[in-house]
């Protein structure tokens, strides 16, 4: 077999393949014992009759149509692990030339990752908000705190801003009663925002025993974007009591003797919250600055596939009714073609950026072992609410645990970019990097510096598995005849 590689342009090559039939004698074997199984012929058992007498009965035109939807995808892949081709997506091929018991040659078109020059990021510097924790923000921690170990408590008043009340609701489109907004009992905190949009203002001075109706845009369901006719009756209005902030509560809501130091533990994790939040900041700040610097071609096949997959996921949020979508995008005061050109953009950055880590994570060499893929595996499955055996499961179904791979391995990428660069605070301070994104040492190891919450910094901004895949992703997938799909490493 020969093989070439053409350069299309910087994301695309198109593969030439030349086979001489000689090779393609396996192909042949399988193919005849193939449709001897379909076939049936006089005097043969199904499969045993020879390849003469199957031509001479169903001509020659079949088999070669068999062989040749087998060999091309098997044939390309193994053209692309001769070459140091990185491909990305689905090729296309096309038959150039079939001459019988001579010669098969066949292109094949596909997208490729781009060669990325990575510049000096030393001198990229970025600023955070300050870590500051004042006695208010204690003060609110505390008072979600006693929220916990609140008790409710009926009130004779017209309904105030977080109040408890209990209320039947009904909806009505153009007049027609919607039974799937209809509830009665209802059980909802004024204020929350958990609701349709309205009911708060509706609800605020209201009696128990009131009812009142007023106007909204459904956001959900098969009405979604039209308005709709909402009615609240209050059937009863509570408040929440809150224990004292004394010791006694401090002794029954946490591990501490006195109120003062619950407050003290409380401002403690909340610098230590805040902390997180200046390495979010750090590391958006460094892959925004990443991306402005450096230039990164985009295979068009594989935005458009990350297009496609971010539509199907609207549309399905809505049943699948267009016309419901596009009403919803209407009441964002949206058009279609607004709405697209915004996924588009979205696609591409997300294409870009996952481009750009894993040109990091080649340049680096950037491994990943077995306890963070494991690390990750769990906190997903904690994420989603299941097992990490049923997680890694679903992942498999959906071919997804190379997408998971290449996360974790983005992630790390990211953390050593960030590790070089200077993140200071408003105050000028310098910030701790080796707290926000684990010590380079510590990457040596087994237990990586980016486990935990560390590592979640730098991975979950270019996380990709669950939602739909990736553009680094090159697990080999099936192919059937000249359709089909393969991805080479």
């Amino acid at each position: 077999m020969k093989s070439t590689v053409e350069q299309l342009s910087p994301t695309r090559v198109k593969v030439n393949v030349e086979v001489p039939f000689d090779e393609l004698k396996p192909n042949f074997d399988r193919a005849y014992k193939k449709i001897a199984q379909q076939v049936r012929i006089p005097g043969f058992r199904p499969g045993k009759a020879p390849a003469p007498v199957l031509e001479s009965r169903i001509g020659r035109a079949p088999v070669l149509d068999e062989v040749v939807n087998e060999a091309i995808p098997a044939k390309y892949m193994e053209a692309m692990q001769s070459s140091e081709v990185q491909t990305l997506g689905r090729p296309e091929f096309e038959v150039t030339r079939l001459e019988d018991r001579e010669v098969l040659e066949f292109t094949a078109e596909v997208d490729v990752r781009p060669d990325i020059t990575l510049p000096d990021v030393s001198d990229i510097a970025v600023t955070v908000d300050d870590v500051e924790v004042g006695d208010s923000d204690v003060d609110e921690q505390l008072d979600e705190l006693r929220a916990r170990f609140g008790t409710l408590a009926g009130v004779d008043r017209p309904v105030a801003d977080g109040d408890f009340v209990s209320i039947d609701l009904s909806a009505t489109v153009d007049g027609e009663e919607l039974e799937d907004a209809s509830t009665s009992g209802l059980s909802y905190q004024v204020g929350s925002g958990d609701l349709v949009e309205g009911i708060d203002e509706a609800l605020t001075g209201m009696e128990a025993g009131g009812s009142t109706t007023f106007t909204t845009k459904l956001l959900a369901g098969e009405h979604v974007g039209r308005e709709a006719e909402v009615t609240v009756t209050v059937q009863s209005v509570k408040e929440r009591e809150l224990p004292e902030a004394d010791d006694e509560f401090a002794q029954m809501a946490s591990e501490f003797d006195t109120i003062g130091e619950l407050r003290d533990n409380l401002r403690e994790r909340m610098s230590y919250y805040k902390r997180m939040e200046q390495g979010v900041q750090a590391r958006d700040k460094v892959l925004e600055e990443l991306l402005e610097r450096v230039e990164v071609p985009l295979p068009e096949s594989v935005v458009q596939s990350e297009v496609d997959g971010r539509l199907q996921d609207a549309l399905r949020e809505v049943g699948g009714d267009e016309n419901a979508l596009a009403r919803s995008l209407e009441a964002e005061g949206k058009t279609r073609e607004d709405y697209e050109a915004e996924v588009r953009a979205e696609a591409e950055k997300s294409v870009r950026t996952q481009l750009l880590l894993d040109a990091v994570a080649e340049q680096e060499a950037v491994e990943v072992g077995e306890q963070e893929l494991m690390e990750r595996i769990m906190y997903q499955a904690q994420r989603f609410g299941i097992s990490p055996d049923e997680y890694v499961q679903r992942a498999q179904q959906s071919g997804q645990l190379g997408a998971i791979y290449s996360d974790v391995r983005r992630g790390k990428a990211l953390a050593s970019i960030v590790r070089r660069t200077t993140v200071t605070d408003e105050s000028g301070n310098a910030v701790d990097l080796d707290e926000l994104f684990g010590s380079e040492d510590a990457d040596d190891s087994e237990s990586s510096g980016d486990s935990g919450d560390a590592g979640e910094l730098a991975e979950d901004s270019v996380e990709t598995a669950d939602e739909g895949g990736s553009a680094g992703d090159e697990d080999s997938e099936d192919a059937e005849g000249s359709e089909g799909a393969a991805n080479a490493r």
